[in-house]
C-alpha cells in the first residue's frame, strides 16, 4: 500500500521542488493546473520546432506518492532543507492500494458512441459489430475520443463525411480523426504531428484498423508546401491554431472546407478574426458546442471570389 499527498507550488517553484522530493524519496510526482475548469485555466504547448514558452502552470497541484510508511512531514522537511525554503503544507492525504495500474488505467477508457462511429479502445470488444468501429491505443499519444473537442469532431464528420476527398489531420495525436476519416471513405488521408510518438503510435491505430493514412512531422509536410486538401482539420489549442492560420488555410483548396477545434467558447471570435485576415478567403463559424469547447468550421472561396464578388 502507498500514501499519496498534495501541495500547492507556483510555476517558479515548480522543478525545484519535484527534483528535491524525489530526491527525499518520493516514488512519484505528478503535475495539474489548480485553475483546471475555472476561468483562469490555461495550456501548455509547444509550436513546432520549439520548447513550450512556459514549462508550468500559473498554480501547480503536485500529487506526491510515497510509502504507506513514510513521514510526510520529514520528507517535506528534507526537500526544504535542500531547497533552503519553507515546507508547503500537505493537503488531500490518502492512502492508495497497490494495484494492477495498467488495467486500472484502461478501465477508464470505455468505448464511446458517436452517431454510428464506435471509438473502442483496443483492448474492448467493439459493442456493435455493424457499425464503424474504430479501434484505438493512445500508447503515448493524445486522443482516445474522451475529450469533447475530439468529439465535436467525430459528430461533424460523421454528420459530413469525408467520402472521396483529401483530409489533412494536422496535429494528429493518436490518429483518432485521420483513421476516422479514412474508415468514412476519404481517399487520400495525411497526419502530421511534431511529436514522434504521436506518429508512431498513429501509424500503428492505422494498420489495427486496416485504413491508408500517410504519417509525417511538419519539417517533412513543408517540404510540400503547394499541396492542397479538401478537408483540413486541426484539433489541437487556441494559441497554436491561431499561429498556423495562415499555414492551414493556405492548405485548403479553393472550395475545400477547415475543421478547427481545442478552441473554448470565448476563444472562438479570435480565431474567426485570425484565420480571415491570414486569408480573406476564409469563411469560419462556430458549428458546435460541448462543454464550453466548440468546434469551428467553414470554407476558403475560390480564388476569383474576390475579384468578382457579384458574379
Amino acid at each position: 500500500m502507498f500514501a499519496e499527498f498534495q501541495i500547492l507550488l507556483p510555476a517558479d517553484a515548480l522543478d525545484a521542488w519535484t527534483d528535491a522530493l524525489l530526491a527525499a524519496g518520493a516514488l512519484s510526482v505528478s503535475v495539474e493546473d489548480d485553475d483546471r475548469d475555472t476561468p483562469d485555466e490555461s495550456a501548455l504547448y509547444g509550436e513546432p520546432g520549439e520548447e513550450p514558452p512556459d514549462p508550468a502552470w500559473r498554480n501547480n497541484r503536485v500529487s506526491v506518492l510515497v510509502d504507506r510508511d513514510a513521514d510526510i512531514g520529514d520528507l517535506l522537511a528534507t526537500a526544504a532543507r535542500d531547497l533552503d525554503a519553507a515546507p508547503p503544507a500537505a493537503i488531500a492525504c490518502k492512502a492508495v492500494d497497490d494495484c494492477d495500474w495498467v488495467r486500472q488505467t484502461q478501465a477508464q477508457f470505455a468505448p464511446i458512441a458517436v452517431g454510428r462511429i464506435w471509438i473502442v479502445p483496443s483492448w474492448h470488444t467493439p459493442p456493435d459489430p455493424q457499425a464503424i468501429n474504430i479501434r484505438i491505443d493512445p500508447g503515448a499519444a493524445f486522443g482516445t475520443g474522451a475529450h469533447p473537442t475530439t468529439r465535436l469532431c467525430l459528430q461533424w464528420m460523421e454528420r459530413n463525411p469525408p467520402t472521396g476527398l483529401s483530409v489533412l489531420d494536422y496535429g494528429c495525436g493518436s490518429g483518432i480523426l485521420s483513421i476516422c476519416a479514412a474508415a468514412l471513405g476519404a481517399a487520400d488521408v495525411v497526419g502530421v504531428d511534431i511529436d514522434p510518438a504521436a506518429i508512431a503510435t498513429a501509424g500503428h491505430n492505422a494498420q489495427e484498423n486496416r485504413v491508408t493514412v500517410r504519417y509525417t512531422a511538419p519539417e517533412a509536410f513543408a517540404e510540400e508546401p503547394e499541396r492542397r486538401f479538401d478537408l483540413v482539420i486541426a484539433n489541437i489549442l487556441a494559441n497554436p491554431i491561431m499561429v498556423l492560420a495562415p499555414m492551414l488555410a493556405h492548405r485548403v483548396r479553393p472550395g475545400g472546407t477547415i475543421l478547427l477545434s481545442g478552441i473554448l467558447e470565448r476563444q472562438a471570435q479570435a480565431i474567426i478574426d485570425t484565420f480571415l485576415r491570414a486569408d480573406p478567403r476564409m469563411a469560419l463559424a462556430v458549428v458546435a458546442q460541448d462543454e464550453g469547447w466548440v468546434a469551428i468550421a467553414g470554407t476558403r472561396q475560390a480564388d476569383d471570389t474576390l475579384r468578382n464578388p457579384n458574379p
